[in-house]
């Protein structure tokens, strides 16, 4: 394949890679001495960096159809370029001049399950990179951008030097490349990032940046990183980084101290990959599925679901949507569900083809018609969930009237309660004013998923109830629409749930 898509081609503008390069020149005051622009493309930044009139450029790019449109466009003697796949290639060994080096540019948009679902070469030596332990390293969280692979390779390379590294990128990436700075220990002086309009310059929908990260050859380190605008390059606008070892969206944000370690813990809900048989939709009296077939089914393992756009209420106990749960735990068989819902499993086995053809490596060895993210909890009669997707995290006690546990899927998270009363409690505590702005001040909200798992186990508790009042809770309820409904006794409950006398 040589498709755009498959290389995450967004090629810098001209115009765009001159305003980083006088950015880097004015306001960082630049002077390098080598310039190395990877997956350099047509080279954007290869041309637009002549302005430092540094000794040594060099250009890595594995389109040779790009090299040559390099080669004719730029015409300096300093300038190299390379057709050579950056996974296998080290440019720190062609640089001469190691004074000052500045490796800028503008890697692949892209993650790399992508490129593996569209059968590209175009990909890194698989490797869990971070060092990822149990199902992380088999799900979703070992997903990364090829950008993010790339840009912690060339620090890696350049660690312990005075390099800077400027790149573009999405601002979760650049957050994401902060961290293992910090995580690895890699010595560096700074690391900001400008944030810019990807609609205008890329014509895509994406929060993106500026990345510039100076390593440095002595010990340091900072906590902080800073985050300017493009338009504005010498103001402030906000920082994150680290306080007291615990990472925050906002350092400057003024929130109730609600962090430490949830006594609940948070699960994520149920995990299938094939929506068009198992989520089933109720229409006058009857299942339809999403391939728009009737289902006659046995009801047994149907249960409620409630999908991320669907936490809209503080209270929810009506369905119209329905999943079918096919195990009690992670791993069980399913065999027999022949013998005891032969109905289900003849359902199931007529779409055998769309479970086949799940990709995930979760799936690999594992029983007929199985799924993630199952277990006890699963089954709990009374749930508090939230979706991993608003931008305000919006909490709802979750049950059914006929008593049957409540599905969420798998961008929706959850805590389990044995009665309604004390899910009730929880809802208004995490619904609360105080407890919402401190959400805020640990989520980044132009995350495409702001409130994962790792963001809601930091909630404390007991720090919140000793905090809020019964009356604070009084006006959560009025705020949601609710009637009075929490009393000082129930407030009471709650707190010896948690262990406080």
């Amino acid at each position: 394949m040589s498709g755009k898509r498959e290389y995450g081609d967004y090629q810098t503008p001209v115009d765009f890679a001159e305003k980083v390069c006088i950015y880097l020149k004015n306001y960082r005051h630049l002077k390098p001495s080598a310039i190395v622009e990877p997956t350099c493309g047509v080279g954007s930044f290869l041309e637009s960096s002549l302005l430092f009139e540094a000794n040594e450029y060099y250009g890595i790019e594995i389109n040779p159809e790009y090299c040559d449109i390099c080669r004719k466009k730029i015409n300096d003697n300093r300038v190299r370029i390379i057709n050579s796949d950056f996974f296998a290639f080290s440019s720190m060994s062609l640089i001469q001049d190691r004074r000052q080096i500045l490796v800028i540019g503008n890697p692949p948009w892209v993650t790399n399950s992508t490129l593996s679902a569209l059968g590209s070469d175009n990909l890194p030596i698989k490797a869990n990179f971070k060092g990822l332990k149990g199902i992380e390293a088999i799900t979703g969280t070992s997903n990364f951008d090829i950008c993010e692979y790339i840009i912690l390779q060339l620090i890696n390379e350049y660690r312990d030097t005075n390099t800077v590294i400027s790149m573009l990128c999405k601002s979760s990436v650049a957050r994401n490349v902060f961290k293992e700075l910090k995580r690895n220990y890699i010595n560096f002086l700074s690391c900001d990032i400008l944030e810019f309009d990807a609609a205008k310059v890329f014509g895509i929908n994406a929060s993106a940046c500026v990345l510039i990260i100076q390593l440095s050859e002595s010990i340091a380190s900072s906590d902080v990183c800073n985050v300017y605008n493009f338009e504005k390059p010498e103001t402030i606008e906000t920082q994150f980084g680290y306080s007291d070892g615990q990472f925050y969206s906002n350092l400057e944000a003024e929130t109730e101290n609600f962090d430490g370690h949830c006594c609940f813990e948070w699960r994520q809900g149920v995990k299938h990959d094939c929506s068009k048989v198992m989520e089933l939709t109720l229409r006058n009296g009857s299942f339809q599925n999403g391939q728009k077939e009737a289902v006659h089914i046995e009801d047994d393992i149907v249960f409620p679901l409630i999908k991320s756009s669907m936490f809209k209420a503080p209270i929810i106990h009506s369905f119209s949507k329905y999943v079918i749960v096919t195990q009690k735990k992670a791993r069980e068989e399913t065999e027999h569900l022949e013998h005891e819902l032969p109905k289900t499993w003849e359902y199931l086995n007529n779409n055998i083809e769309l479970f086949e053809g799940r990709k995930s490596l979760i799936y690999r060895g594992a029983s007929p018609f199985s799924m993630f993210g199952v277990g006890d909890y699963s089954y709990s009669r009374y749930k508090v969930g939230v979706s991993g997707f608003y931008k305000r995290p919006f909490f709802s006690v979750l049950y059914s009237d006929d008593k049957k546990p409540v599905m969420t899927d798998d961008t929706s998270y959850f805590i389990c309660f044995d009665n309604y009363d004390m899910a009730y409690v929880a809802m208004l505590l995490l619904n609360s004013g105080k407890v919402q702005k401190f959400l805020t001040s640990i989520a980044f909200l132009d995350a495409k998923r702001p409130y994962t798992k790792k963001v809601l186990e930091r909630i404390d508790f007991n720090k919140i109830v000793k905090s809020l009042t019964i009356d604070e809770l009084n006006e959560t309820e009025q705020k949601l629409g609710l009637s009075c409904y929490v009393t000082v006794p129930m407030y009471d409950s709650f707190k010896l749930l948690l262990g406080m006398r």
